[in-house]
């Protein structure tokens, strides 16, 4: 049997994280089978932490926190009081997910989630490592991990694979700074989903199942086998969390930077089923 704790995005299940969201998400993440709840903090002011908290107790479930930043509070600017304004969001988000009970915050934490004019500037690069060495020993005292989730060219310009990550992670200089793998993002910009979890090797925090077009798993033409034997290859026994997205959950902010404009599925609890299975059969048939 695998040791990895299986989680599912919160989108799956509802857009926002007002209390009786939050309620939702939380028992349909329990029915579904799942041991970790994922949770965007795009949404944050309308979240009523205690509640959370206690419910997720009570429940049973892990958390995971998780966030891009936006275009007006950027830490890979070359602008000062843009830098200073994501730094504050990150130590916020930092705070919220501590307090939550998780240990895990991740994301695109170095750069606005969104399509950039123009390539990442030396002075930008430069930011986001003295940004990221800050949150990183604010983690370390409260026994966090951070999460650099490598995303795709059109929703960041700072890091879109493994390499990239490797060496952003190497320049902040920390050992609690994970690199976070989304097969969705890989099918993109990796050459095969195999040689970047070997790259990442022990160095891998956190791993983003989602089909190449964010819907039902195996209805598309991601190679989630080989993946997954990746995974057995290296003795991967962190979180695997399942993301999909929707036109039918729809977010605000998220489902725009994002550019969830289609609807590939209406039942979120009934794909979350699915995933779950799709994902416990998966690891099984890896690890024999």
């Amino acid at each position: 049997m695998s040791n990895n704790k299986l989680g599912v995005h919160a989108l799956v299940f509802s857009g926002g994280t007002t209390p009786s969201e939050v309620d939702h998400i939380i028992a349909a993440t329990k029915k579904a089978g799942f041991d970790l709840l994922e949770l965007s903090l795009h949404d944050a002011g309308n979240l009523d932490v205690p509640a959370a908290r206690a419910a997720l107790d009570a429940a049973g479930l892990g958390i995971v926190c998780s966030r891009g930043l936006a275009f007006d509070a950027d830490v890979s600017s070359d602008d000062p009081a843009t830098v200073s304004r994501g730094a504050d969001l990150l130590q916020y988000s930092l705070g919220v997910t501590h307090d939550l009970g998780g240990t895990h915050f991740t994301g695109a934490l170095y750069s606005a989630l969104g399509k950039y004019g123009h390539a990442l500037t030396t002075a930008g690069r430069a930011n986001v490592v003295a940004t990221l060495k800050d949150l990183a020993v604010e983690a370390q005292g409260r026994g966090m991990t951070l999460g650099l989730e490598i995303c795709n060219r059109y929703e960041t310009n700072v890091i879109n694979t493994a390499a990239d990550a490797l060496r952003l992670a190497d320049d902040i200089g920390h050992d609690n700074v994970l690199i976070h793998l989304d097969t969705y993002h890989m099918n993109i910009e990796e050459v095969d989903l195999v040689r970047p979890v070997h790259l990442v090797g022990d160095r891998l925090g956190y791993v983003h199942i989602g089909e190449n077009h964010r819907g039902y798993l195996g209805s598309g033409h991601l190679d989630f086998t080989s993946f997954f034997h990746a995974l057995a290859d290296i003795s991967y026994d962190g979180p695997i969390t399942f993301e999909s997205f929707s036109s039918a959950v729809v977010s605000p902010t998220l489902s725009n930077d994002l550019a969830i404009w289609r609807n590939l599925w209406n039942d979120g609890p009934a794909l979350a089923a699915h995933s779950h299975a799709y994902l416990t059969n998966m690891l099984e048939g890896t690890r024999v």
